[in-house]
């Protein structure tokens, strides 16, 4: 099977971002009408997403966690069907049933969105260990989670295991500084998670995560390697999350000269200031490519709002059915 996945455009990584960056925002004006309680958003974070996910495979799979909507928006999800799954509805990728917190999408090799904490960290291995004992089956296992995460003890089983039985998956850690309500540094006695992971013995890479082309870069490098190998990897991707843990969540706790240095390194905005002074982006190109972004966003919350919710006897039916 071939391997080879050609690495994004910047201009490309750049779009993805923005389309992600306009659905969340799109989903916390519908949160703020009533109708997606308990919206987690990744503002902020759309680097990571997009470079990580842009390193992968068709036939690789991704497990990840309640901040999922750029991961699977990167992996080229509908943003139509991901919206009529928010407001439960009968086209959304689940059929109205996941909401926002548990999204899979079979179709595009992501097998769940796990809002418990570490939840994925959990499934990780044993997805990894099907896919190796399946005949054909060489694609990898990726798994998306926070610093949060990292803190809980299934973090270590997961690495632990996956060493020990030699398992093909790249961890994907999103360093974002927050544990819900809580900073890292009130939890963590170092700044990098990969110190724990380098512990466990899987190579460990740190990255800034609001470059998406230094994400991309290092994750193609990692599941170049996991494919070599068959070993796990792991990379950390140092980055923040500037809206509230949910929405709404006014960020009283958060310290404000903190939250503005880091808004200050927007990853689109640096992304899209290295194209100007490249060459490679003017202000007509890139509204061009805000106006295309804010076609797709319009006409999936019009896709949304206009499906059908599903008929009472199919609440109990199998979503893949």
């Amino acid at each position: 099977m071939q391997h080879s996945v050609q690495a994004p455009s910047p201009l490309a990584l750049l779009e993805t971002m923005m389309l992600i960056r306009a659905y969340e925002e799109a989903l916390v004006g519908i949160a703020a009408g009533g109708n997606a309680p308990g919206t987690c958003t990744s503002v902020g974070q759309e680097a990571a997403a997009a470079g990580a996910v842009r390193a992968l495979a068709p036939q690789d799979r991704i497990l990840t966690n309640h901040r999922s909507a750029g991961h699977l928006l990167a992996r080229g999800a509908d943003p139509g069907r991901m919206i009529a799954e928010v407001l439960g509805k009968r086209t959304g990728y689940c059929k109205g049933k996941s909401g926002s917190l548990h999204i899979s999408a079979a179709e595009l090799g992501v097998v769940l969105t796990s809002t418990i904490v570490g939840g994925e960290l959990s499934l990780a291995p044993g997805v990894a260990l099907a896919r190796t004992m399946t005949p054909g089956d060489d694609g990898i296992v990726a798994t998306f989670f926070g610093d949060g995460a990292a803190c809980e003890g299934v973090f270590h089983e997961s690495l632990n295991l996956a060493v020990v039985w030699k398992l093909p998956i790249l961890y994907v850690c999103e360093n974002n500084e927050w544990q819900a309500f809580v900073h890292r540094r009130e939890t963590m006695p170092m700044a990098y998670v990969r110190d724990w992971a380098a512990a466990h013995g899987l190579v460990a890479e740190t990255v800034d995560g609001n470059d998406a082309e230094a994400v991309q870069a290092a994750a193609a490098r990692l599941v170049a390697r996991i494919r070599e190998t068959g070993e796990p990897a792991f990379l950390e991707t140092l980055t923040y999350r500037t809206r509230g843990h949910y929405e709404p969540d006014d960020q009283s706790y958060v310290d404000r000269t903190e939250l503005a240095a880091w808004q200050a390194r927007d990853p689109i905005e640096l992304l899209a200031n290295r194209l100007r002074a490249a060459g490679r982006l003017d202000d007509a190109r890139l509204a061009q490519i805000r106006a295309r972004v804010r076609a797709v966003i319009d006409e999936a919350v019009a896709f949304a709002n206009a499906s059908p919710y599903p008929e009472p006897a199919e609440l109990f039916t199998d979503v893949y059915a």
